[in-house]
């Protein structure tokens, strides 16, 4: 929950809460909860718009290098020509779907670091616009999501990194103008032919695509460079699937080609580059160690947002 007085209205004007039934949720589900609007001292005041949004910290790469800023994801009118009295309480309900590509945020107790969405209230006022307040939103992986997490975990990959990169990924069909690139820490055994491992999820209601990109050591006689895989399978499917497995499969095969330099194969990214057993507990353990449609790119702002398969 927040609570702020509008700058629109200035002294005197309403004050409103944004207050969520819960600040947890998974993509796909929807976030429940009200805007509450005290009337203040003033007479009557008329809110063209009352606006939600979410939106998530981006990383952008330009000619000079990245910037950071905030890139609203989808959006929604809860209500409009709001009338306002003074000294009343008007309290709308809302609901506001997450979108299947929106970012994992949370996993088990940890915050990846590096990765925020929250809900934006917007009021519209002729002639004043308030771009409101951003209460913040943990983001749960999905239970096939979490599969592949434990693996990772469980083949003693250590996490680095996480973070939302703005661009689209070559042959899988996103919804939204980002991905998110969750970076680990090589498994001990790959550690000096791969610098490190990066995963990224783009679900839909019924699909999960898990890509993979290796960062490959270069050497004396061996060159670098970059090794890109892609699994494809359903929900139910991925929920059930051997990860541990494939993903251990894949870093071998991909090791063994660094050691005999050939190339990197499979797709690119367009944008930044163009866990069973101990469970993922285990690797938070590890981890704390050693883890701890579209967007609307016009409406980014500088600053911090919150004070069974194929391979190919």
């Amino acid at each position: 929950m927040f609570k702020r007085m509008l700058s629109a209205f200035g002294v005197g004007g309403p004050s409103v809460d944004t207050v969520l039934d819960s600040s947890s949720a998974r993509a796909g589900e929807v976030l429940r909860g009200r805007v509450s609007i005290q009337g203040g001292s003033k007479d009557v005041v008329v809110i063209d718009q009352v606006v939600l949004s979410l939106v998530t910290r981006v990383e952008v790469e330009h000619a000079g290098g990245e910037a950071g800023g905030i890139g609203e994801f989808h959006r929604v009118v809860v209500q409009r020509d709001v009338r306002v009295a003074a000294n009343a309480r008007l309290d709308i309900p809302f609901q506001l779907s997450l979108p299947w590509e929106t970012p994992v945020t949370t996993v088990g107790d940890v915050h990846l670091p590096g990765v925020t969405v929250g809900v934006r209230t917007e009021l519209v006022i002729k002639g004043a616009p308030d771009k409101g307040d951003l209460d913040p939103v943990a983001v749960r992986p999905l239970r096939s999501q979490d599969a592949v997490l434990e693996a990772f975990g469980e083949l003693g990959a250590t996490f680095r990194s996480a973070d939302v990169e703005v661009g689209r990924i070559v042959g899988v069909p996103q919804e939204l103008g980002f991905y998110q690139e969750i970076e680990f820490f090589p498994p001990p055994q790959f550690a000096g032919r791969l610098n490190q491992v990066e995963l990224t999820f783009v679900a839909s209601h019924r699909d999960l695509w898990v890509v993979l990109e290796a960062d490959k050591r270069g050497g004396l006689f061996r060159a670098g460079g970059d090794s890109f895989g892609r699994f494809h399978m359903t929900h139910e499917d991925a929920e059930r699937a051997d990860w541990t497995s494939l993903l251990g499969e894949w870093l071998a095969r991909t090791a063994e080609r660094a050691s005999h330099g050939n190339p990197a194969f499979g797709h690119q990214k367009h944008g930044h580059h163009g866990h069973r057993g101990s469970g993922m507990g285990g690797m938070m353990g590890a981890a704390a160690a050693g883890l701890v449609g579209g967007m609307i790119l016009g409406d980014m702002m500088d600053g911090e947002l919150f004070d069974g398969g194929e391979e190919e």
